[in-house]
């Protein structure tokens, strides 16, 4: 019969292993010291608008999250979102079309940018960052080209109105509402749970970001799952995209820029590897927490946002080294054992 304490143990120590586990203890402690340090922290509204906030940037992640997983990566993803936005904007006030058809060519044009990035990673075999560096600077330059830089105001009604599914005022008199951002943050991550965990594709992604050369030689379509993933990141990219100028009210054609950086670290710090076949849902989503918890505390503390950059960047930083260590110690320990092998 086996021995509960070793089985406890062996539960604990695989629960260490696991980045989402950390990174919930360090949400936990942080989030118990900003609200200590700043009394309006820790309050259900406070909570509900940082979850609103984040909204966007967690849509944006679920999709780059596949891709990371594939073993690609894509920082072009807000100049796609920045592109549908604008386009679903111009049709909708330039020539009035009704709301199904802004929403449909505006996911349709973000998921056409993201099997753009797809055909130059697999047909003409440039390397993810390169390709998607390239459309970017494409896609931005050319949006502010034709748009001349103007912002749209007179978005319709139907666009802008504040969709909420849930309001309650609490004692204090605050009112608390799950609106549509929030409740499109929750659909999206659970459908791209449900797509990597439940479905032949989403194994077969991690297979290929694994060991993409093995993933070939047994039969998976290499090609598909590259249009897969970037047509998805597209697709939730221009999601994000017209959620964000829902928010707002407007459509501003720079409003989405300089928004990768933040969405990667998210995605890095849930445990997604930038070498691919790693991560899951609840990290990502942890990730996107943990980022939001510190702007937020240091917001209330009056620390300068540019610390909050040297945040992400030491946090991207810190991932990609433990990543590539772990590969070499890897590798380093399959050639030993190869070696012992024919010893």
């Amino acid at each position: 019969m086996p021995d509960r304490g070793s089985e406890r143990g062996a539960a604990l120590t695989r629960l260490r292993r696991k980045p989402e586990a950390w990174l919930l203890v360090v949400i936990l402690l942080v989030g118990g010291l900003f609200s200590a340090l700043a009394p309006g922290f820790l309050t259900l509204p406070n909570v509900i608008d940082l979850l609103e906030t984040y909204s966007v940037q967690a849509i944006m992640a679920m999709g780059l999250f596949v891709v990371l997983v594939s073993g690609g990566i894509d920082i072009s993803f807000a100049a796609t979102a920045s592109v549908a936005q604008y386009s679903a904007a111009m049709l909708a006030t330039r020539l009035g079309l009704p709301a199904p058809l802004v929403i449909a060519a505006g996911l349709l044009i973000g998921t056409l940018l993201g099997c753009v990035n797809a055909a130059l990673i697999h047909y003409v075999r440039i390397t993810s960052i390169i390709a998607t560096i390239a459309t970017m600077s494409v896609s931005f330059s050319a949006l502010m080209y034709f748009s001349g830089g103007r912002s749209i105001y007179d978005l319709p009604d139907w666009w802008i109105d504040r969709v909420t599914f849930y309001e309650v005022e609490l004692a204090s008199g605050d009112l608390v509402r799950v609106t549509l951002p929030i409740v499109a943050m929750a659909v999206v991550a659970l459908a791209t749970w449900a797509m990597m965990t439940r479905t032949s594709v989403g194994r077969q992604l991690y297979a290929m970001g694994g060991n993409g050369e093995a993933a070939r030689r047994i039969g998976i379509g290499i090609g598909k799952l590259h249009f897969v993933a970037y047509g998805y990141l597209g697709f939730m990219a221009a999601l994000g995209g017209l959620v964000q100028a829902h928010r707002v009210g407007e459509s501003v054609p720079n409003a989405m820029v300089n928004t990768e950086l933040g969405v990667l670290s998210a995605a890095v710090l849930g445990g997604a590897s930038l070498t691919g076949g790693i991560g899951t849902v609840p990290g990502v989503l942890l990730g996107i927490v943990l980022l939001a918890v510190l702007q937020n505390g240091l917001n209330l503390l009056g620390v300068s946002s540019y610390f909050f950059q040297i945040v992400i960047g030491l946090t991207i930083l810190v991932s990609t080294s433990i990543t590539v260590l772990s590969s070499r110690r890897g590798r380093r320990h399959r050639i030993l054992g190869a070696e012992a092998a024919h010893a």
